[in-house]
């Protein structure tokens, strides 16, 4: 049996995409929703999900592993709400169920890495750091568990780790509005763990120049962005964006 558990806020544009690509397989769905003002609650609804509503909290994996709690059976998938199933990955999740019906000590892994796929302003990222991005969803109840310290965190893991084939689509940031609501979320983030640090004018200058320019040359040349064109030059030179507004926002807390 599956349980397929997500948190959410305000998806209603991603969420009924993310359900139509598990409705074959998900034999439960948790959703822990944190205060929605837009249609997500009747969207998830929709689908017969079980939907505990809360606070939105910084830390979204907080949410997501309150979700995580809730689910009642074996095998469970943690999806984000912006991401879809591709049928391949669909056919590993239902195999992997039955076998762990039907002989459970055969199944040697407690979680599993699945490739993802993203998608950036329309376009599928070839390179640039953004393919295969594998990312530890699957996995069998109390098995894993999220640390709840970082938006970019991974599962940590009770036991082995194998590969699922198959796909996760992940539809993060299809326009540069999308992109720069997350960016700006992220960035808040990192400035309040970054305020604690002690600000001199040379770790100043690291990250208004130095760490952007490594990102950007990293991403484009190193992991050939540049094979994506436009797409995999926004990607990197955003991505580098990323530290000179982290330190922008530190110095405003301090000085402000």
């Amino acid at each position: 049996m599956i349980s397929v558990v997500l948190a959410t806020h305000n998806e209603e544009k991603n969420l009924a995409r993310a359900l139509d690509s598990i409705k074959q397989f998900a034999n439960e769905i948790v959703i822990v929703d944190g205060n929605s003002t837009d249609n997500t609650v009747k969207i998830a609804q929709s689908y017969q999900a079980v939907v505990l509503q809360t606070t939105n909290k910084p830390i979204f994996h907080i949410n997501k592993q309150l979700a995580i709690d809730q689910a009642k059976n074996n095998l469970i998938l943690q999806l984000d709400a912006d991401e879809a199933v591709d049928q391949e990955l669909a056919k590993f999740i239902i195999d992997l169920d039955r076998n762990l019906m039907a002989k459970p000590s055969a199944v040697i892994d407690s979680a599993w890495w699945i490739r993802r796929k993203n998608n950036f302003l329309g376009h599928w990222l070839k390179k640039g750091g953004q393919y295969p991005d594998p990312v530890i969803r699957l996995f069998i109840k109390n098995k894993a568990f999220l640390p709840q310290k970082s938006v970019h965190e991974q599962m940590t893991v009770k036991g082995s780790i194998g590969w699922a084939t198959g796909h996760l689509c992940h539809y993060s940031n299809p326009t540069l509005a999308d992109y720069w609501r997350k960016l700006q979320a992220y960035t808040a983030l990192e400035a309040d763990k970054f305020s604690q640090t002690k600000l001199t004018v040379p770790l100043a200058l690291y990250y208004l120049f130095i760490k952007p320019i490594i990102t950007f040359l990293t991403l484009f040349f190193r992991h050939k962005g540049f094979i994506d064109g436009i797409y995999g030059f926004l990607f990197a030179f955003l991505s580098a964006l990323h530290f000179p507004i982290i330190i922008y926002k530190v110095i405003k807390q301090k000085f402000s």
